[in-house]
């Protein structure tokens, strides 16, 4: 059977060196025979690995005799697609295979062959299926760029477009960790070569080809943290971190995210929507590089840097603190990258805490910086709720509130309540709340007569003003109407409760209203929608489970007695001012 599959071979290539008048079919004839030993290769199948290695030994004997130009030009935009899945059953296969592209690499030229790959790699990969061809053809791409005469960069950007595309398509179906291996094996070869045809060129095409090679590996970068476990990553990351110096990347700029500004401009420019998408997770990558550096000192080693000077430099200007905050967002939002990369993430953060800052102008507009400090708070409380690590999440809750701490008063509360607003755990926000109280608290502490200049002078620089009643007001009156529903929303309540009282009772012991809270409209107002409508509605729940004897009845009644301490408390207080103020 293998002799007469040979056979058949034999004579379509026999056919096809003869037919110089008519070579579209024996084309058609011989492709279609390819196509067809590919589909019945099956993995990890002496039969069909001996069956596709001398397919392949046959067809490289038969392009390394013939030095008829017609012929590669009529193979050229087929065989190496065809070939390129047979190339993926074996190493010695992959091997047949390279020499097959090297010889239609030389008799057709580098710039063809690019665009030849760059097809082949778009159809296999939208035609699905086994991805065993993506490593040949990523090999033959390393071989083919150094192989380029002119139009370096506009080449080698169009190219790595498509192989970032198809390792992000690749990467998301394939199981086989050791095929995926294999992959980002050959996709570090791509940048080596990369790098090689960088030492040709001098002047503006050389500072745009190092630009797109360091994209590049900060992309690679990227995609190997969140594709495999911490231990399987390093090695990659250490051949990665390596081209850093090369690429004019530090890990100051990575961290600030400013080299990655820079090396996008240069490459991306404004406009070219096909290579942000190729790029879309180059900030993931920059940011977690420094966490790699972080976590090892090989890999900090490999990149060059002194990681201690970073730190220190963060500690002490909280411009570029607040640009890494706004990087390391990537990391901890990611639903890719490991926990034990967020753990790092985390442990980096509050490395770079204290050091001698100088104080800025809370009255300074930092608006501008808001949004990724939010997300970077956003970012953290994910992590905060959805670790199973008790130590882990100790850590982020500290982190959280470092974070919170370095951003000015005037700013805080705006920033606490859009966390609280755009939050939908009730344990979080209850956190959050407190977080409120406790601010408010300290700054109570503080010179009271300063407190008030500052509510007369800079009413949005404090934290006692009517805006607190307004969000103790979202959680006891949720803005969809009625009271709140139990028990899922008991934590909010009882916290939105105990910052109430505290507000209450400190404005009425300091003789003081910043917030409006002892004014008798927003007295009634408590009293007659919040408090009223939530005693009716826990009255009712507690009534109910004291009649039954199971298990969550009990349950229920140990969850809503805090409630009801508080509630009833602050039902006296008001009570108690109303009739004061008649």
């Amino acid at each position: 059977m293998a002799d007469q599959s040979s056979a058949v071979l034999q004579q379509i290539l026999t056919s096809l060196s003869q037919s110089a008048d008519q070579p579209q079919s024996s084309v058609s004839e011989l492709i279609d025979f390819l196509n067809s030993t590919s589909a019945q290769s099956v993995p990890d199948n002496e039969d069909s690995e001996a069956t596709a290695f001398r397919t392949l030994t046959q067809v490289h004997q038969f392009v390394s005799s013939q030095s008829d130009q017609a012929i590669f030009d009529q193979l050229l935009f087929e065989l190496p697609k065809a070939v390129s899945e047979l190339g993926g059953v074996s190493e010695r296969c992959l091997e047949v295979f390279e020499s097959i592209i090297d010889r239609f690499a030389s008799m057709c030229g580098a710039r063809d062959m690019l665009s030849v790959l760059g097809e082949a790699l778009a159809y296999l990969t939208m035609k699905g299926g086994d991805y065993g061809y993506v490593v040949p053809l990523f090999s033959v791409f390393s071989k083919v760029f150094p192989c380029l005469k002119r139009r370096h960069f506009e080449q080698v950007k169009e190219a790595t477009g498509i192989i970032l595309k198809v390792l992000k398509t690749v990467s998301l179906e394939l199981e086989d960790e050791a095929e995926l291996q294999k992959m980002f094996d050959r996709a570090v070869g791509i940048a080596n070569s990369i790098h090689a045809v960088c030492l040709k060129l001098e002047g503006g095409v050389y500072e745009k080809l190092c630009a797109l090679l360091g994209l590049y590996v900060l992309e690679i970068m990227a995609l190997v943290s969140m594709n495999f476990e911490v231990l399987s990553s390093q090695p990659f990351v250490l051949q990665l971190s390596s081209f850093f110096p090369f690429c004019g990347l530090s890990y100051l700029g990575l961290i600030t995210g400013s080299n990655v500004d820079k090396i996008s401009r240069i490459v991306i420019g404004d406009d070219d929507d096909l290579h942000v998408d190729c790029f879309s997770d180059v900030k993931c990558g920059a940011s977690v590089s420094v966490i790699w550096g972080h976590a090892s000192n090989e890999v900090a080693t490999a990149a060059d840097e002194d990681l201690t000077a970073v730190k220190v430099e963060l500690q002490n200007n909280q411009t570029k603190r607040w640009q890494a905050f706004g990087m390391l967002k990537h990391i901890l939002a990611s639903v890719n990258l490991p926990w034990e990369l967020k753990k790092h993430a985390i442990d980096f953060l509050l490395s770079i805490r204290g050091g001698n800052i100088s104080p800025c102008d809370k009255h300074s507009d930092f608006s501008s910086d808001m949004a990724g400090l939010f997300a970077l708070l956003q970012a953290v409380q994910m992590v905060i709720m959805y670790t199973s690590d008790t130590e882990l999440r100790k850590n982020a809750f500290d982190a959280f509130k470092w974070i919170l701490a370095d951003i000015p008063t005037s700013h805080r509360f705006d920033i606490l309540k859009a966390l609280i607003t755009k939050s939908d755990s009730s344990s979080m926000i209850a956190i959050l709340l407190d977080i409120v109280k406790g601010e408010m608290h300290k700054e109570r502490m503080g010179n009271d007569e300063a407190l008030q200049e500052e509510n007369n002078t800079h009413p949005h620089s404090s934290l006692w003003t009517a805006s607190v009643l307004e969000l103790v007001e979202s959680i006891l009156r949720p803005p969809k109407g009625g009271p709140p529903s139990f028990p899922e929303h008991t934590d909010s309540v009882l916290a939105a409760l105990n910052l109430y009282r505290y507000v209450l009772i400190a404005e009425s012991r300091g003789k003081t209203n910043y917030t409006g809270v002892v004014s008798r409209s927003n007295l009634q107002k408590a009293y007659n929608e919040w408090l009223l409508p939530l005693r009716t509605l826990v009255t009712g729940i507690v009534a109910k489970n004291k009649n039954e004897n199971d298990e969550l009845a009990v349950d229920t009644l140990c969850t809503f007695n805090p409630v009801e301490l508080v509630l009833y408390r602050c039902i006296e207080l008001v009570e108690e001012k109303l009739k004061e103020s008649t």
